[in-house]
């Protein structure tokens, strides 16, 4: 029997799974497979994974660290930022064009919240579409109450090498719990 390296199980696991590319939980220390790492004659939409998962890897590294210059060159023009959650809070909702997201999205944003804990557990792409799920809590700034940890998921869209959506899930009752709090 041919030796299998982990990679190569991972890969035949992500396509028996059902899914068309996946990488590992921790993009810090390991990057997504590259395409002649993989196993030959793999889907179309295994390749286009890779590379959404790529760039969507970029996108989320970038906003972890503030790297505004890197999330100005990974957004289309029409890119949408959507939180779903409490409408009082400022950061929640739709944002349209990266302008928007840029100028006041991300201040909002940053300035209501601050990220205490931060894990992203589980990665995976297929086509355009990539998802990302973890844990974190946060302190609002406004109330210095602090949300616990919960669980947050994102799905985002590639486009051209670029995310042209980015649609966020999280625990919005412990974001509007610690944003109220007296």
């Amino acid at each position: 029997m041919k030796n299998l390296t982990s990679k190569t199980l991972l890969v035949a696991l992500c396509l028996s799974a059902g899914l068309v590319a996946c990488a590992p939980a921790n993009p810090q220390n390991q990057q997504p497979f590259e395409k002649n790492e993989a196993v030959s004659a793999l889907p179309s939409e295994y390749i286009q994974g890779q590379e959404t998962l790529k760039v969507a890897q970029a996108f989320l590294m970038a906003a972890g660290s503030g790297d505004m210059t890197t999330l100005n060159n990974l957004m289309t023009d029409d890119f949408i930022w959507h939180n779903e959650g409490d409408s009082d809070i400022p950061w929640i909702g739709s944002w349209a064009g990266k302008d928007t997201v840029l100028k006041e999205f991300l201040p909002a944003f940053g300035g209501g919240l601050r990220t205490t804990s931060w894990t992203t557990d589980y990665s995976f792409a297929s086509g355009d579409q990539a998802v990302f799920i973890g844990t974190m809590s946060a302190i609002a700034n406004n109330t210095g109450a602090e949300t616990g940890k919960f669980s947050w998921a994102v799905r985002v869209t590639v486009q051209d090498g670029q995310v042209k959506h980015w649609n966020w899930f999280e625990d919005s009752f412990a974001v509007s719990q610690a944003y109220h709090a007296k």
